[in-house]
Order: structure tokens, then sequence, then C-alpha cells
């Protein structure tokens, strides 16, 4: 882990230049033919990725999606080598719980923007203050605003322990703290709940991976187990 602790604050300003850029880049699309049938089975329709481009063009506003993540408090501190961007947002219920949220591919910590006023605000949405969270978001490696890896081994697990010291760092492992995640974040927390760092009380995930065996038999394995 880095030797250096500190935790910065970060506030987005994309230049206008690079919009432009990207607005150019679109503009200046060229595109195959038309693929030979009419569905998707030979990969995205030519029509559809038109649409999308169209949509980036004419109708995708940046700037508010960046007004919209600098109205949260926005951090960042470097962990093993990566500078991890995050988001940690304190209920104004002292106890609240910390809740580590992370998100999967190919997605961001914008997957959780709706839920967030109604995880550190319950009682405005007909909850009470026993539901209140202090939330912890980070972006996972190379992805959105956290640094992206310059070395091989980077996996899930490696990721775990880095998400265990950063809630270290945010003093929340003597007072206790959850994890929850879909999709890749699934995977990060499950290991998290085997790791079982310092304060981390309980996980949840909404995605489960696994392979079944062609001879795995679950009942068998259950009766195997006792």
């Amino acid at each position: 882990m880095s030797t250096s602790n500190s935790i910065q604050p970060f506030k987005l300003s994309i230049a206008q230049s690079d919009l432009d850029e990207l607005q150019t880049r679109l503009r200046l699309t060229r595109w195959p033919d038309k693929e030979t049938v009419t569905d998707w089975s030979q990969g995205a329709p030519l029509a559809a990725i038109q649409e999308l481009c169209e949509y980036w063009q004419t109708k995708y506003d940046w700037r508010k999606c960046e007004a919209l993540l600098n109205s949260y408090p926005q951090f960042t501190t470097t962990i093993d080598g990566i500078e991890l961007y995050f988001i940690h947002i304190r209920s104004k219920h002292e106890n609240a719980l910390p809740l580590l949220l992370t998100h999967g591919w190919p997605g961001s910590i914008l997957e959780f923007r709706h839920v967030i006023p109604k995880l550190i605000d319950p009682e405005a949405y007909g909850g009470s203050s026993g539901d209140a969270f202090h939330l912890v978001i980070p972006a996972l490696p190379g992805y959105a605003f956290s640094s992206k890896p310059t070395e091989k081994g980077w996996d899930i697990n490696r990721t775990a322990l880095a998400w265990a010291e950063l809630m270290q760092r945010l003093d929340y492992a003597d007072k206790g703290w959850a994890a929850q995640g879909g999709d890749w974040g699934a995977d990060i927390v499950a290991l998290l709940g085997r790791q079982a760092p310092k304060g981390l009380r309980s996980v949840h995930f909404n995605s489960i991976f696994f392979e079944p065996k062609v001879d795995f038999h679950p009942l068998q394995a259950l009766q195997d187990t006792y």
C-alpha cells in the first residue's frame, strides 16, 4: 500500500476543447455498409449505432453530468500505486452505517445516482433515521476518474484489498461498515466478505457468477455438506 494516506478534494472540469474534439470525431465518422440481416445476429445494426452517435452529438449534455458529480463531495487518494477517485457523502445522521457501493462493467459511479438521496436521507422517502447510510462510492481502477493500472495483477482480489484500505483511511474500520455491489462489483464485494477486513459487518450483492459443472448434483452436494 502507498505510504501516503492523504485524501485530496477533487472537482471535475473537462476542457471545452476536449468536448469539441469529440463532436468533431462523431461528425466525421465513416460508416460501414449496412448489414445483410434484419436482426442483431451480425452484431449491432448500423442504424442503431448511427442513432447512438446522433444522441451523443445532439442530445447528451456532459456539462449537466459534470454539474451533478460536482454537487457531490469528491476525493482522490493513492492506494497501492493507483489514484482512486471516490465520492464520500455523509448522512445528516451521525450514527448512520457507512456503506461502500461498487459499480460494475461497463458502468460507473453514476449507477448509484438515483439511490444516493434515498440512502443518506431515508426520512424524506418514507423511511426512518435508522435506515440512513454514510456513502463511499469509488470508481474501479481504470474507470472514470480513477487512474489505470500500469502493471499486471489488478484483479478483483486486489481491488477488494484497496477498498478495505480506503475504508480504513476514512476511519470507518473501527466503527463498522457494510459493502454492496453488482456485476464486477458483486465479485469484489464477495471477496471482501471472504477477506473479512476490520470493521466489515456484512456484504450484499445483486448478481452472482458461477460455472455449473456437467457432473454437479446439487442435492448430493448438499448431503455431502452434513
